[in-house]
């Protein structure tokens, strides 16, 4: 039986309990149920395999192991895909990203969770609390239904991580301020009115060659004013162009499967969106423009000192303050990501949720399916979501932990986070998403390395899409 075997030791102990003890009850017999997890390699998993290992004890008496396959990122899915496509139902949980929910529920994979939340009042109570936006976009399928398949092991969302000893150096806030006529963000409050033409400026005016002036030295090589993803494996483009395509008022896809994607992926707010995503990037190191600039490369050029400001996930925030591995870690904050200014001048600040929800798979037996049930009932609990936040680089989606009036206090970057899980939306939630995903990551690396156009890069796009999701019968 799949991630089941019965325990020697306490076999013979029971054993030894009959034998020599009349009258005496038999203890249950334990067994040994391990629980293998496919997940991705980051600070965040490793957490929780850290954390399960010191704490974790299963509630049916039990030996119960959780063995976590941690996989890098850029061969995420693929890794996922194969073994399940294989049938070797390797895998009792995985930790999967939301998009991934059609292919792998229509596939057959993916346990869908109805009854067992039905019958389980804890369960219920572990969905009432969830934040509207993860049970919308990483639990259920169909997207925002009531078919839950899946619990948040991480929420995730793009915030702006930046450089205090340079924004908030009296140098160069005058010269900031002298240039451009307005205060260079500094504190908290001040980059919540940091809109994307913004994000430009500061780009530029902190873009220098080397021996330049930087805050209170010289900068020791060239350096750049921002960075964001601009990456061809994976979503790593995606994540960010759709950002700010849905800030500007546009939109990746028709979700009610009445419209063509032509007119849409490519209507003129898209290219509008994409061209200014295109343009800022000349603010960036030289990696933007190869296609390679993925989240941990945007992390490591902040890390390493080589760039003012960037936008990257939250996930990948833990190692940007710790001294040991990071050159900026005692002068880093954290604030929301740029957005684009409304008419009555409100920012939208619409993003890709990142994270992803653990799942169930369809080949384990009731017991297996129970305690791993209790995994994610013990993950999700109140002390160890609020010791993922203070301790783990983490982030909660449990409102009974979200809420708390000290959140945003609990690790430097838990406000922006908080402030930001409001604007999440999602890509698409259907079988056909990975050709889709993978053509968008094609046509969107030409247009980064200057092979053609935002318009054509969203035109072929859209027709591809058309394409697909007319022969899949989506749309007439």
């Amino acid at each position: 039986m799949q991630g089941l075997k019965f325990s020697i030791a306490a076999a013979a102990i029971a054993a030894g309990a009959l034998i020599g003890g009349a009258g005496v009850p038999t203890p249950a017999l334990a067994k040994d149920i391990i629980i293998n997890m496919a997940a991705p390699d980051w600070l965040p998993t490793r957490f929780m395999q850290e954390e399960f290992n010191r704490s974790y004890k299963a509630k049916s008496g039990n030996n119960v192991k959780l063995v976590i396959d941690f996989i890098p990122w850029p061969s995420f899915y693929q890794r996922v895909a194969a073994s399940l496509s294989s049938g070797e139902k390797k895998y009792q949980m995985i930790v999967t990203d939301s998009q991934w929910m059609g292919d792998f529920v229509e596939g057959g994979h993916y346990l869908k969770l109805n009854k067992y939340i039905d019958a389980d009042p804890e369960l219920q109570a572990v969905i009432a609390d969830m934040h509207q936006v993860l049970k919308d976009t990483s639990s259920s399928y169909p997207y925002k239904s009531t078919n839950y398949y899946g619990f948040p092991q991480f929420p995730d969302n793009l915030v702006t991580f930046y450089r205090t000893d340079l924004f908030c150096n009296k140098k160069e806030q005058a010269a900031f301020k002298a240039k451009y006529k307005k205060a260079l963000p500094c504190y908290y409050h001040e980059w919540q009115d940091v809109d994307w033409n913004e994000w430009g400026q500061i780009g530029e005016f902190f873009t220098r060659k080397k021996g330049s002036p930087l805050g209170d030295g010289t900068a020791d090589d060239d350096f750049y004013g921002v960075a964001y993803q601009a990456g061809k494996g994976y979503d790593f483009s995606s994540m960010q162009v759709n950002s700010m395509v849905w800030d500007y008022g546009g939109d990746i896809w028709d979700e009610t499967g009445t419209k063509p994607a032509t007119g849409v992926v490519n209507s003129p707010i898209a290219v509008k969106a994409m061209e200014q995503y295109l343009d800022l990037l000349k603010w960036a190191p030289p990696v933007a423009k190869t296609g390679q600039m993925d989240i941990f490369v945007v992390q490591d050029l902040y890390m390493q000192g080589k760039v003012a400001a960037v936008v990257d996930w939250v996930g990948v925030a833990g190692p940007v303050i710790d001294k040991k591995v990071s050159r900026v870690a005692d002068k880093s904050a954290f604030a929301q990501a740029p957005g684009a200014r409304k008419s009555d001048g409100s920012i939208s600040r619409f993003a890709n949720i990142g994270g992803q929800p653990f799942v169930l798979t369809t080949w384990n037996s009731e017991e297996v399916v129970h305690e791993a049930l209790d995994i994610c009932k013990w993950w999700l609990s109140t002390p160890v979501q609020t010791k993922f936040v203070k301790e783990g680089g983490g982030e909660s989606g449990m409102l009974s932990v979200l809420n708390d009036p000290a959140y945003g206090t609990w690790s430097p970057f838990s406000r922006a986070f908080a402030d930001n899980i409001q604007w999440q939306k999602d890509i698409w939630h259907i079988p056909e998403f990975f050709p889709l995903l993978t053509e968008q990551q094609e046509q969107f690396d030409k247009a980064i390395t200057g092979q053609i156009s935002a318009k054509q890069a969203l035109d072929t796009a859209a027709a591809f899409q058309d394409k697909t999701l007319k022969e899949a019968g989506r749309i007439q």
